[in-house]
């Protein structure tokens, strides 16, 4: 068994930090006890350069450090952290479009099984808009033609909806997102077997949405700095390959697919309905009583996860549907740590100390977490806050 990060972004995307590289990546999810990470930033040729150089076709259509590459990572980890890492090519892809009368900008993580095929794929975006200003581009494509284009680029291509209900940039998003899956893909919804739930969702409020019961529901950090990864991740029981992985997201195998880890939905910036910049956040019905209206401003609140997940539910909160998965909320080691040690940062020289020292000390070693459904995981995450009770 084994934890998957499969969206994460390279420090070519806008808005990440500059340690978003390769090194930093790998070294990161070795202290998370993430086994296997996408590359992130699919559609980048200068990305894929740089990954070519660090990494090196492993089994099963996966990748792995080279061997130079892996020798410097574990220089820089204590003992017990050294282990083996996989990656697989994916990365983030947004579109922007007209459908239906309404501009529709949408989110989507595309995987591919070879550097040939992304080179393929690369090539025909480029014939659309600039892959190159962004690792992250924003393309005139409409999601369903995205598709079609990512499956005849290779049909082993997976297209995953990314986190489905943020208002602004997603398939269920208030902003400019659609009701369904099916309206959004059209012929090729069928394609689609997996949704990225986000961190201002967990599974509970999808199961709320009966439309959303065929799907594997995913979770990933979305990491725009290595730090981040792990904060939300996927728990798998397969063989490291790139089919073994989907054919368990597919099918929904709760053998294979083991269920996820989550960042607690209240914690996500776009949870609840507001404004950031006015200092006003809301539940869904603070928001129905102030007739959508923002108090400071004056203008209509953006209308967040958890009114949006309200607006298409047909069940009521509570009720778990027929084939759920296992999942567990966590908080980042690092941010528990920052509040026992009364500091206000948790990136801290003084908290990453202590971090560094209790990886050290504790490694993978987590079996006394007798709340834990994979508490006998030797890959569990070194983010669990339970880590830190038992030290």
């Amino acid at each position: 068994m084994f934890y998957a990060d499969l969206h994460v972004h390279s420090h070519f995307s806008r808005a990440t930090s500059r340690d978003l590289d390769v090194f930093h990546v790998a070294l990161w999810a070795l202290k998370k006890g993430i086994a296997l990470v996408a590359t992130g930033d699919i559609a980048h040729p200068g990305w894929l350069a740089e990954v070519e150089a660090h990494l090196e076709p492993a089994e099963g259509d996966l990748l792995r450090l080279k061997p130079e590459v892996e020798q410097a990572v574990h220089e820089r980890l204590p003992p017990v952290l050294r282990r083996p890492l996989r990656f697989i090519l994916g990365g983030e892809i947004s579109t922007i479009y007209k459908k239906g009368g309404r501009t529709r900008k949408v989110h989507h993580v595309i995987f591919l099984p070879t550097f040939e095929a992304v080179r393929a794929f690369q090539e025909r975006l480029e014939r659309i808009g600039n892959i190159r200003a962004d690792g992250r581009p924003i393309l005139g494509l409409d999601s369903r033609d995205l598709l079609e284009l990512l499956l005849e680029t290779d049909s082993r291509g997976v297209l995953i909806p990314a986190h489905i209900w943020t208002p602004w940039f997603a398939l269920l998003g208030s902003k400019s997102g659609f009701d369904s899956v099916e309206a959004c893909f059209d012929d090729l919804s069928e394609h689609i077997f997996a949704l990225e739930t986000g961190l201002s969702s967990d599974p509970p409020m999808n199961w709320r949405v009966s439309s959303l019961d065929r799907y594997t529901l995913v979770s990933n950090s979305d990491a725009h700095s290595p730090r981040k990864l792990g904060r939300e991740a996927n728990c798998l029981n397969t063989e490291l390959s790139y089919d073994a992985i989907f054919a368990a997201m597919r099918t929904g195998d709760p053998n294979r697919f083991r269920g996820t880890v989550e960042f607690f939905p209240e914690e996500g910036k776009y949870h609840y309905d507001g404004h950031r910049t006015c200092g006003v956040r809301w539940k869904p019905a603070e928001t129905l009583a102030h007739g959508g209206r923002c108090p400071v401003c004056g203008k209509p609140v953006t209308v967040g996860v958890l009114h949006r997940v309200e607006e298409l539910a047909d069940r009521p909160e509570g009720v778990r549907k027929p084939n759920a998965l296992p999942y567990h909320s966590l908080i980042p080691l690092l941010e528990v740590l920052a509040e026992l040690m009364g500091v206000r940062t948790p990136t801290g020289k003084r908290v990453g100390r202590e971090y560094e020292r209790l990886l050290a000390a504790w490694g993978r070693s987590s079996t006394s977490c007798s709340m834990c459904p994979w508490r006998r995981s030797p890959m569990w995450p070194a983010n669990a806050w339970l880590r830190v009770s038992a030290a």
